[in-house]
């Protein structure tokens, strides 16, 4: 087998695809209201998130292209996850598209076509995070049967992620612009 396939076949690499796979999984339970599934599955994909990196670096396998797999993948579970909630009402459906935008954004930007290795900001680190959060609150509220947080904060949160995700995008192109890293 060539060296460079045999360098996808990673116990990492076969996480994040798993994490990849439940994506479209995440947006069905979602829209059929299974919410326990819904909330399964992102367990699941938060657990393949941490333990990807961590076995890449542990076995000497880290490299640009497999930080760009697993981001890309986060970017992607999130969006889908987001998309199905703006589907049902929960949050507006500008924040799946501005994941989408920020990430495209964040990986030209990086150079990862050159095989670069991506360049994060503070404000897209913590965005990145809340896209998780804001796929997660909605989920495991409704799984759990509660009514808190409201639906009018939870969509109040998603507008202001929307706004940090919009002030990232600024950021990253400002300091592209003037010739620094991100």
């Amino acid at each position: 087998m060539p060296e460079s396939t045999a360098a996808w076949r990673t116990l990492a690499n076969a996480l994040t695809l798993l994490r990849l796979a439940t994506a479209p999984a995440l947006a069905g339970a979602i829209l059929c209201e299974a919410w326990l599934l819904a909330t399964g599955l992102f367990w699941l994909a938060v657990a393949t998130d941490f333990a990807d990196g961590a076995l890449a670096r542990r076995h000497g396998q880290s490299s640009p292209l497999g930080g760009f797999l697993d981001h890309l993948t986060d970017a992607l579970f999130c969006s889908v996850g987001l998309a199905a909630l703006a589907q049902q009402g929960v949050v507006t459906a500008l924040l799946p598209v501005g994941v989408l935008v920020a990430f495209t954004q964040y990986a030209w930007d990086s150079r990862v076509v050159q095989g670069k290795a991506l360049r994060a900001s503070w404000l897209g680190r913590w965005n990145g995070v809340a896209y998780y959060v804001m796929v997660a609150v909605p989920v495991i509220r409704n799984a759990l049967g509660i009514g808190w947080p409201w639906d009018w904060l939870v969509q109040a949160m998603a507008w202001a992620l929307v706004l940090t995700t919009c002030a990232s995008i600024l950021d990253r192109a400002i300091a592209s612009a003037n010739g620094r890293d991100g």
